[in-house]
């Protein structure tokens, strides 16, 4: 008798992504229709605010930056908070990193502040203060809470993505895609309201979940000038349609479409650094392996074959900043 799962995953290799690149089209042509299909399958966009609602909640000084405490309205009744951290005696307006946190109790892990038990070893022990490592890098960052993490319907234990994302494939969205639209309009705040930050020098980022919103938020917003996803880009084959996932990764009927090597050709010809683990359980290596091959193909295509680097760390699922920093510093110091 066959089981379900193994049928609908024989399925799901059996099809060919139906708007992969085949080389022949107008590049940017194609680029095109499949940034406008991936946005109908995330289910975007969402609603548009008159007003962002940007508000200060506090300012203060830490001994290597200022931190600026603020929330905005993203879409009509909701508001995301965030942090702002700006290098001390930072003269003129600098990189602006967006640290995006996985699957943690929240945006305090990218701040390096444990509030809740285990918070200190998901620090210590996977580089994830992604906001102070970037400061340490002489960077702006700002620590975005992502929908069903932390302030934002996460819990003490960790995330509630579930019913939120169940719910939202009810209204034709998806928790990515919120995720992604949250990101688009933090950029807009930037422009308006954060000097310190350089616009023209975005930098999305972020470790699993958050690396999975990094990615497709890359994809969605050309004002993402680079892209450092971590343990988050593999094949669909070989990783949410593996084994159990979270709910917020899935996007109905995206395998019909693309793979997510054919998804990076949406960011090409911008550089894109992919951090794997070799070890990585969920995200296994050859998976990466087999995107980042695509990856590198679409940007041939792109006219920027230099513009994609895989970086593999030594260990498992989590980031590895002192391998991926010095390769995404080549690329903001070439574009400077």
């Amino acid at each position: 008798m066959s089981m379900p799962f193994e049928h609908n995953r024989s399925l799901l290799a059996a099809i060919p992504p139906a708007l992969r690149y085949d080389g022949a089209k107008d590049f940017a042509g194609w680029q095109s229709r499949c940034t406008k299909k991936l946005e109908e399958l995330l289910g975007l966009p969402l609603a548009r605010c008159e007003e962002d609602r940007y508000t200060v909640e506090y300012t203060r000084e830490e001994a290597d930056y200022s931190e600026t405490r603020f929330h905005f309205q993203s879409e009509p009744g909701y508001e995301v908070p965030a942090h702002l951290l700006v290098p001390k005696g930072a003269k003129g307006p600098l990189p602006v990193v967006i640290c995006l946190q996985g699957h943690s109790t929240g945006m305090h892990i990218s701040l390096g502040r444990p509030k809740f038990p285990n918070d200190e070893k998901t620090i210590s022990g996977g580089d994830r203060n992604f906001a102070v490592r970037a400061v340490r890098e002489g960077y702006c960052a700002i620590a975005l809470e992502q929908r069903c993490f932390g302030e934002c319907g996460g819990t003490p234990e960790g995330p509630d993505c579930t019913n939120s994302s169940l719910t939202a494939l009810l209204i034709g969205r998806t928790t990515i895609g919120e995720r992604v639209w949250d990101v688009m309009r933090l950029i807009d705040v930037i422009e308006r309201h954060i000097p310190q930050a350089d616009s023209k020098r975005i930098l999305c980022m972020g470790n699993s979940g958050g690396g999975t919103a990094a990615f497709y938020s890359a994809c969605m917003e050309p004002r993402i000038r680079f892209c450092m996803p971590s343990c988050a880009v593999c094949t669909y084959g070989d990783s949410i349609a593996a084994m159990r996932h979270c709910a917020c990764n899935y996007i109905p009927g995206i395998r019909k479409y693309f793979d997510m090597g054919d998804l990076a050709g949406l960011i090409a010809p911008r550089p894109l650094v992919i951090v794997a683990g070799r070890e990585d359980p969920i995200f296994p290596l050859s998976g990466v392996r087999e995107s980042f091959a695509e990856a590198q193909r679409l940007y041939a295509a792109a006219g920027n074959p230099q513009g994609c680097t895989l970086v593999i760390g030594e260990g498992g699922h989590r980031f590895y900043a002192d391998d991926a920093w010095p390769v995404m510093h080549r690329y903001l110091d070439a574009a400077n």
